[in-house]
């Protein structure tokens, strides 16, 4: 490709309301240009980046014996509503002309489940699909560029197992799969134990990035390898050391308390950590109560799953008055109705001697024993897991890391192969559903994800892998016959060795070209200028380190093909 024949539109400043080192690089260099809001426009360089990381995408899932399809965008909301996933929030809604509803795809676990109805006999299991496709997210509040948009493309693939046992082979092909996906695209990922939310199923593992750009945190322990989502992760706590308290609980004035800090700091209040903290839901349209100690956050993630509910909400003033008879910041759960349901975090389990509010404005309990004074409903683990905590598994001090989803893999079982019948007949002759994986990878997050971990001050620094071209051939003075003829026969020699190979043949001045160069992130450049051919040499720049070196014209392109060789993975 000849950059005078390029759409490259590089700019001098980044985007005004960029904040994510990608999202200000891509658009910078001219890969990608917003629309609307969370809808981006990929440019020809963007677009070379997405289809080399399909490509790598598409070789390893083939290793394993996947097979590809193409499925629509638009689906009947009928299916989605046999599925119990018809009421999504984030999910964009249309009729056609005729009254039909239709939903634009978020995900395609629903069609893919009604394509695999065809399958009759255990015989024709295991299966493997997949697809690259375009989805569509009504994402609250999309941000940092192509990290969380609106409209992307996704590769998903599913598996149909007649067994338990089938499902973790392919679970754990597709995770073997994915690190050498990512670690081909030169991501280095942190696989983590993950909620499945709103996909279901019985187990989820997570790819991420480590970087500042992300929003979700994980908890890493740097000596076993224990990894989670905030979502999922636990740690080990002291064992807490509790006085027995009194017979019963003893109510107390508490004027101006409204806070767990102002209890802590009221004379003959207590500590955040001999307090329990009381938080009103709604579960699915029904009241609940939440309880942590004091100094604890919840993770509403882990009150879905830990409930059932497919949504939850903190109850407004009025719901919450109307349920205890008092205001937040007076709230607990001793004497409430055994009707309402209430969930406890195991950090209070056994506690006693401990303080909450007493659903009288202003006033609380001491001598509080959870055992003795509450009815809990469900013992669940509700808390955020903080750095500094001791690791689960071996006590080491856990470390909380901000990263970005790459990728993610779901055991699915058989909540939408039985919601939709999806069903084989065994070796007796039985009817039974097929067993599903569903296996995730959005193709513009990791094309974001890798500018996140390779860039510097000057641009991007594409791993040759996924880079838009593997070599640039600078010509200083295109107007020059040697450059022009030295550098056209480099860049001939260098195509017709499969090398993908960008030459600048503008007539711009030489530090132009070179910042481009930088900031497009190619990996290597050949720089052809009148100066180094008097000695009948070139510079070759590799952009990783910087690495400046000399070579003899007649050797150049055949040094630098053995470099690129070597790196592509």
């Amino acid at each position: 490709m000849r950059w005078t024949q390029a759409f490259i539109p590089t700019l001098r400043d980044d985007p005004a309301d960029a904040e994510a080192a990608s999202h200000k690089l891509l658009v910078r260099a001219g890969y990608a240009r917003q629309l609307s809001s969370g809808i981006y426009s990929l440019l020809p360089l963007g677009f070379r980046v997405a289809r080399k990381v399909e490509a790598t995408i598409r070789a390893e899932l083939e290793k394993i014996g996947a097979q590809e399809f193409q499925l629509p965008c638009m689906h009947p909301s009928e299916i989605w509503e046999k599925s119990g996933r018809g009421a999504i929030a984030e999910s964009f809604r249309l009729q056609d002309r005729h009254g039909a509803d239709l939903i634009l795809g978020l995900t395609h676990e629903e069609i893919f489940t009604w394509l695999a109805r065809e399958l009759r006999s255990y015989k024709e299991l295991p299966q493997l699909w997949f697809q690259f496709q375009t989805k569509f997210r009504d994402e609250e509040r999309p941000k940092s560029g192509l990290l969380r948009v609106r409209e992307f493309v996704m590769k998903d693939s599913y598996s149909f197992d007649l067994n338990e046992e089938g499902l973790d082979l392919q679970f754990q092909n597709h995770f073997d799969a994915y690190r050498r996906i990512f670690e081909r695209c030169g991501l280095d990922t942190i696989a983590v134990e993950a909620s499945s939310g709103a996909m279901g199923g019985s187990e989820s593992v997570e790819f991420m990035v480590p970087t500042e750009a992300g929003e979700d945190w994980v908890a890493n322990c740097g000596m076993c390898g224990y990894a989670a989502n905030i979502e999922k992760a636990t740690s080990a706590l002291p064992e807490a050391t509790d006085e027995a308290g009194a017979a019963s609980p003893e109510q107390f004035p508490t004027p101006g308390v409204r806070t767990i800090a102002d209890l802590a700091g009221f004379e003959g209040g207590a500590p955040a950590d001999r307090q329990i903290k009381t938080l009103v839901y709604v579960l699915d349209e029904e009241p609940a109560l939440v309880l942590l100690r004091g100094d604890h956050d919840l993770v509403e993630q882990k009150l879905l799953d830990a409930s059932g509910a497919t949504a939850a909400r903190p109850a407004g003033d009025d719901e919450i008055r109307s349920l205890l008879g008092a205001g937040a910041g007076s709230l607990g759960a001793v004497g409430v109705s055994a009707d309402v349901r209430i969930l406890a975090d195991p950090a209070l389990e056994s506690r006693t001697d401990m303080t909450t509010g007493a659903n009288l404005d202003e006033h609380h309990l001491r001598g509080v024993d959870v055992g003795r004074d509450i009815n809990i409903t469900q013992w669940a683990d509700l808390r955020e897991v903080k750095s500094g905590e001791a690791c689960p598994a071996c006590e080491h001090a856990l470390e909380l890391k901000k990263t970005v989803e790459v990728g993610h893999i779901f055991k699915l079982g058989t909540k939408y192969s039985e919601a939709l019948g999806a069903e084989v007949l065994d070796e007796n002759g039985k009817k039974r559903p097929v067993i599903m994986g569903s296996y995730g990878i959005g193709v513009g997050r990791a094309v974001a994800a890798i500018v996140e971990t390779h860039h510097d001050e000057n641009g991007m620094i594409w791993p040759m892998n996924v880079a838009p071209f593997e070599v640039v051939v600078t010509v200083v003075k295109p107007k020059d016959v040697e450059c022009h003829e030295v550098g056209e026969r480099i860049y001939e020699t260098l195509q017709g060795a499969g090398i993908d190979v960008l030459i600048d043949d503008r007539d711009v001045s030489p530090g132009v070209k070179f910042k481009d160069a930088e900031l497009i992130g190619i990996p290597y450049r050949i720089t052809v200028g009148p100066k180094g051919l008097k000695d009948g040499k070139v510079e070759v720049f590799r952009r990783r380190g910087a690495q400046k070196r000399e070579l003899p014209v007649d050797r150049v392109a055949d040094a630098v093909t053995e470099n690129v060789l070597e790196e592509r993975r």
